[in-house]
């Protein structure tokens, strides 16, 4: 049964409370003078604490009712992206081919430098650089792609589509590895000592 509401005026203590605790399943009165705001050591949500008659205490957490309020939002938000999408894929263009993942392109370039020990250094250095994302950009300097070329056009040399291919990418990366330090290990060295290559 849900908890009845006093009407205004209704007499009892002044500014009391009507609140249904756990304990009775019913109401109790509460002075507005003994509810605070209680915050237990190491919790993170604020809490309603009032004393109850019998000095049992009756709590409502803020963390709860934002909850279910935020459930409500997202169900909302989610009919409304639902719908609201739904013309655009009837009027789509045709999509390009999804980009490769983090795990493919490292695959690919396992494969393209062959000695495993290379690889790892060739990993170290792409990991810091750009994380795997060959369309990462750096917004300060312009560098571009996976082994942070600067300008990025000068990975054309390797093949044409060298913003869009990691595999055009990598073999750049590893041509300008070998030439300028011996090898992706040498870079790596070079790498470790000056944050930059």
């Amino acid at each position: 049964m849900p908890p009845r509401r006093r009407p205004p005026n209704s007499g009892g203590v002044g500014g009391s409370v009507l609140r249904k605790t756990p304990v009775h399943g019913g109401l109790c009165q509460v002075p507005r003078a003994s509810a605070r705001l209680v915050e237990p050591p190491g919790s993170t949500s604020l809490r309603r604490h009032a004393s109850a008659p019998d000095g049992r205490f009756s709590f409502v957490t803020f963390r709860t009712i934002n909850r279910k309020a935020s459930r409500k939002l997202v169900a909302a938000a989610g009919a409304a992206l639902v719908l609201g999408t739904a013309g655009a894929v009837l009027t789509a263009v045709p999509a390009h081919a999804a980009a490769p993942s983090t795990t493919a392109t490292q695959d690919i370039a396992r494969k393209m430098i062959g000695d495993e020990a290379q690889f790892q250094c060739f990993s170290k250095i792409v990991e810091h650089e750009s994380g795997w994302k060959h369309t990462a950009t750096n917004a300060s300097s312009g560098a571009y792609g996976l082994v942070q070329a600067l300008p990025g056009s000068k990975m054309a040399s390797a093949g044409a589509d060298w913003q869009t291919n990691p595999a055009t990418q990598i073999k750049w990366g590893m041509d300008y590895m070998k030439d300028r330090y011996g090898s992706p290990c040498g870079a790596w060295s070079f790498w470790s000592a000056h944050h930059w290559y």
